[in-house]
């Protein structure tokens, strides 16, 4: 007679199952507390990111989130403020795998509060309505002219000429809802995809990584190629993040930019996340050898007042006698852009020259 022996061997984890199931981990359990709205912020961010590009996410490393799933009806109640974000963490868990359904029971009771009338903006009341159609509601039946005003919004290429990160943001998150994160066309116009090219240089001139990458994940979702530079600059920034794993180091980070970064690398093909994460409670940091010369030209050409000209190929010789060598090595690549001139036009504000009337 044989005697045959079982092992139960727990499967491997594949170095992408350890770093998300990390990840998880301690956005969830080790850097906030479940009741601080940053928690709630921090991991809606994560949870999209992951659902949204269609990642493997193991019921293991899911786990890390049971808690909160067990007793979101209890939040919502109480929190109802918070209705997004606990829609969106809901939502998300079960996407990714989590098993359950109270996804659609959670939407229900929002959408017969009324939650999402107390919205003062066209931007909130948008996710809404993204969310919750996610399980078969509209919580704005009434609300034909929704798309239509955010539509003219983005439209108005001029606005993003000029430094306002609110507005970019709000422009990058439009084109996320209308696009239902990649998952259809949001048929944008010209002047909306202007926009996000416009947006995108002041965000390279500004070398802020965190705007730029979701600029050009939002490029990517409307179809338009980002230009290699910025491209390029966004990979060499994902690969420069700090990440210090410590039972007691800060967390007033750069996680978002972190995040962010990572999204647009596996947009681009990349594996999600690929970074030396490891267990515990985590701190991101973003290199800060960098120069950034888009308040040089700001300041700049406030002080010309009325001898500033839209006019590039004039101004160009008297913006780099005032700017830093590493500040003006960025413009020179940013003007080898087709739609830097136009931008540069708009950015100088010279219909604008002189005090109002």
């Amino acid at each position: 007679m044989t005697n045959v022996i079982q092992l139960n061997v727990p499967p491997r984890l594949t170095p992408q199952d350890a770093r998300i199931g990390a990840l998880l981990a301690s956005f969830a359990l080790d850097r906030r507390t479940g009741d601080d709205v940053f928690w709630l912020k921090e991991n809606a961010e994560v949870l999209n990111i992951l659902e949204c590009t269609g990642a493997e996410v193991s019921q293991g490393a899911l786990s890390a989130h049971q808690g909160f799933y067990d007793t979101v009806e209890r939040r919502l109640s109480f929190f109802p403020q918070y209705y997004r974000f606990l829609l969106s963490i809901t939502l998300d868990l079960e996407d990714l795998g989590m098993p359950g359904s109270k996804g659609a029971q959670l939407v229900d009771w929002a959408a017969t509060q009324g939650l999402a009338q107390a919205e003062l903006s066209d931007l909130q009341r948008m996710e809404a309505r993204r969310l919750m159609a996610r399980r078969n509601r509209d919580p704005l039946p009434r609300d034909h002219g929704l798309t239509d005003r955010v539509r003219a919004f983005i439209n108005r290429a001029e606005t993003f000429t000029l430094p306002n990160k609110k507005a970019a943001y709000e422009l990058t998150h439009a084109v996320f809802y209308l696009s239902e994160y990649g998952r259809r066309d949001p048929e944008l116009d010209k002047g909306a995809r202007t926009s996000l090219h416009y947006a995108g240089l002041l965000a390279y001139l500004d070398q802020n990584a965190d705007l730029l990458a979701e600029i050009c994940v939002a490029m990517a979702f409307a179809g338009e190629p980002a230009p290699d530079l910025w491209t390029d600059w966004l990979a060499r920034e994902t690969l420069a993040f700090t990440v210090t794993c410590d039972d007691h180091v800060g967390v007033h980070d750069d996680y978002h930019e972190f995040l962010v970064c990572h999204w647009h690398q596996a947009m681009a093909g990349d594996a999600i996340f690929r970074a030396p994460i490891a267990p515990g409670r985590m701190r991101f940091d973003r290199s800060d050898l960098r120069s950034a010369p888009l308040r040089e030209m700001s300041e700049c050409m406030f002080r010309m007042e009325e001898a500033r000209s839209g006019d590039w190929t004039r101004m160009r010789g008297r913006i780099e006698a005032q700017l830093s060598p590493e500040a003006m090595n960025v413009v020179s690549h940013a003007e080898e852009d087709s739609l830097f001139e136009a931008f540069f036009h708009g950015f100088a504000r010279v219909d604008r020259v002189g005090m109002p009337a």
